[in-house]
């Protein structure tokens, strides 16, 4: 029986960013970026007919595991914050059959890249995406599971770079696909914290636990308050007739780590000025009292996730009691504090979110993710849905000359065995 509290080995605390993982797929991501992205999700018989045309016959599971968008909670979860995101109907797709050889081989039709390694001679080789498999197998494995090989193939509709989770979607499906393979116990919060610690220690990107934990634990039709310090989960229906879409704003972020250490450093310094171990044990009322004592910068990024932690659980409550208007105010005002006081959006991020709050049928808009490129996000009224992404990106292409992707998205399952 495993125990669940060796998981907890090696994550002696909750470093770094929530965003993708970007030191391994660099070297291929200007391949893929040109690659265009299905108009529709994926579905379970793209996968399948992949793996019938390479093997001959069908696979014995079909896993798919999502990626994710954050309603509202941005640069919290570091500080042990509240977060709000949901599971997309964007996700990895990988079907596969156990093999008794105890080897993984993968192709990636993506890629167009076949990998393999054996489960008994695990090795950082630092080889692009094969190593989000292994690191996940070499977690696994760490933690005690009695791993079994497996043979597939690998699809994704996630796309790369936008701040949707791609990197987590990849670890979760992996980790899946292990628990079939093996017939090994499925525990989503336990599995998230080992998906993230492959991406900390093997990858090599000090990500949080959100991405991994949504992809791992979402629920159809609902959005997900997690409490990034306990790791407790609240399911949050979503307001009836509201669409969420996802506004790509065809931009990317780039090599900005230094940014990021920069604003946690920030944020670590203004908990140990406060008295506290994270900035989510400050109230507002104390820092009005107390905020002068810091440099005006660190006071800024310490406002916003002070009044961000407030934001995210208003949120949840306006979805409980179907208030869309609400939500949409609060989502307003977060894309505000991460433009003016955390300073972490950028100009095609801005120029979305008022191409988009301007249509009528918007209740708000922000920018999610890390910042500096990648996505902002929606909420509208579903019926105008269509109209919404017509005029949406027209006003963008024509203020930024940028052609946006945009997905009109719905919250869907964590990682799961769908055949």
């Amino acid at each position: 029986m495993i125990e669940w509290r060796m998981i907890e080995r090696g994550i002696e605390d909750r470093v770094g960013m929530i965003y993708d993982s970007w030191l391994l797929i660099l070297p291929y991501f200007f391949q893929l970026s040109t690659i265009c992205q299905p108009a529709m999700p994926l579905e379970k018989q793209d996968i399948l007919s992949h793996f019938t045309g390479r093997f001959g016959q069908s696979p014995r599971f079909v896993i798919r595991a999502p990626g994710r968008v954050n309603l509202i909670g941005e640069h919290t979860d570091y500080n042990d914050g509240f977060v709000l995101p949901l599971a997309i109907d964007r996700a990895v797709w990988i079907a596969l059959r156990p093999r008794e050889d105890r080897r993984v081989v993968v192709h990636s039709i993506d890629y167009q890249q076949s990998g393999e390694f054996s489960l008994d001679h695990l090795q950082n080789e630092k080889s692009g995406w094969i190593e989000y498999i292994k690191g996940t197998a070499w977690a696994l494995a760490d933690a005690g599971f009695q791993l079994t090989g497996w043979e597939g193939v690998m699809q994704g509709d996630v796309p790369l770079g936008a701040g949707l989770s791609s990197s987590a979607a990849l670890e979760m499906a992996t980790a899946r696909a292990f628990a079939a393979a093996g017939d090994l116990a499925w525990n989503a919060a336990a599995m998230a914290k080992l998906g993230q610690r492959a991406e900390n220690r093997w990858v090599g990107v000090n990500c949080g636990i959100m991405d991994q934990l949504i992809s791992a634990a979402g629920q159809a039709d609902h959005a997900l308050l997690i409490d990034c310090r306990s790791l407790d989960t609240q399911p949050v229906p979503f307001p009836a007739g509201v669409a969420v879409v996802v506004l790509d704003t065809s931009t990317r972020r780039g090599l900005v780590d230094s940014a990021y250490n920069e604003r946690r450093s920030q944020c670590e310094a203004a908990a140990k000025f406060f008295g506290v171990t994270a900035l989510r044990d400050v109230t507002i009322e104390q820092f009005r009292k107390s905020a002068d004592g810091l440099d005006a910068v660190t006071r800024r990024r310490a406002l916003h996730v002070i009044t961000e932690n407030d934001r995210t659980l208003q949120a949840a409550e306006a979805m409980r009691s179907g208030d869309a208007v609400a939500l949409g105010q609060l989502m307003q005002q977060s894309h505000v504090s991460l433009r003016d006081d955390y300073e972490v959006s950028s100009d095609a991020l801005n120029t979305m979110v008022e191409c988009a709050s301007a249509y009528h049928a918007c209740y708000g808009a922000r920018m999610t993710g890390a910042g500096f490129g990648g996505c902002a996000m929606a909420l509208i009224r579903a019926e105008a849905a269509d109209d919404f992404v017509r005029c949406t990106s027209a006003a963008y292409q024509e203020k930024t000359g940028h052609v946006p992707a945009v997905y009109v998205c719905r919250a869907t399952n964590g990682a799961e065995v769908v055949g």
